[in-house]
């Protein structure tokens, strides 16, 4: 097994050594700067569904999820439409592709977010985003399976349709990762007025509460887009409550099959 793990690990790509090295530090810093600079104090790392939303949706989801969205979708679309050998992006600088593949696919995210609070059908899917009690910068990992598959298909298709190298999808998706542990962390952070622009835990944190702010504050990266929208939400206390207030599963497996359940009241 750990002879596998090294293989694996000696056989990738130096951008994709340099995403997973990114992702991994990213990941022990803010497990270090939530015990030193909590937003709740008392908040145990090891809290509850931790490793199902360690091993199940961070790792086993996600790396099945990534081989159906290259493989299947985007592979397809590719093939049938042959886009990519146009390398329409070849020129284009990576710095400035990551520049405009992060802001537009932000932009879609918030319009995606925001309906998905409002539509019935596609709640079932975002609900288990909202079900943990503690948020912390794992909890923004848990997502429906469906869910991922709609979002980074839009995020991760343009980018091979327009030719870019590799190495953009790969640091597009350290980008997503790392701010997602981010906005998610346990971590009080005073942006002042930068809050205006950029998105963060003081924001993100109240988008999960059981309370008002749950239907506001949809931005991800660009809290710009909150501001804009009319949907920007920053009350004067701290949250403390999050989750749902209705039932939901706390397992893995019967998190993916609550999302189909009958809309027929019991």
């Amino acid at each position: 097994m750990i002879d596998a793990v090294a293989n694996f690990i000696l056989n990738l790509e130096p951008y994709a050594k340099i995403s997973y090295s990114i992702i991994i530090g990213s990941a022990f810093l803010f497990i270090i700067l939530e015990r030193i600079f909590p937003y709740n104090k008392g908040q145990r790392i090891l809290r509850e569904g931790f490793f199902d939303d360690l091993a199940l949706y961070t790792i086993a989801q996600s790396y099945i999820l990534g081989i159906f969205i290259f493989t299947y979708f985007i592979n397809i679309i590719d093939n049938a439409t042959g886009l990519s050998r146009l390398k329409i992006f070849e020129h284009v600088p990576i710095w400035l592709q990551l520049v405009i593949f992060t802001v537009t696919h932000d932009f879609y995210i918030y319009w995606m977010h925001r309906w998905m609070h409002k539509n019935k059908f596609l709640w079932r899917l975002h609900e288990a985003h909202h079900s943990p009690k503690k948020v912390d910068w794992l909890s923004g990992s848990r997502s429906h399976a469906f869910e991922i598959l709609i979002n980074q298909t839009v995020e991760f298709l343009p980018i091979v349709l327009l030719g870019a190298p590799p190495e953009v999808a790969a640091y597009k998706g350290v980008i997503s990762a790392v701010w997602g542990m981010y906005i998610h962390s346990n971590l009080n952070v005073q942006t002042g007025k930068l809050q205006l622009l950029i998105n963060g835990p003081e924001m993100h944190r109240i988008h999960h509460t059981t309370g008002k702010g749950r239907n506001r504050n949809f931005a991800t990266k660009f809290a710009v887009w909150d501001w804009l929208f009319n949907s920007a939400f920053i009350p004067e206390e701290k949250a403390n409550e999050y989750g749902l207030k209705t039932f939901f599963p706390t397992h893995f497996f019967m998190q993916f099959v609550y999302a189909f359940r009958s809309f027929k009241k019991s």
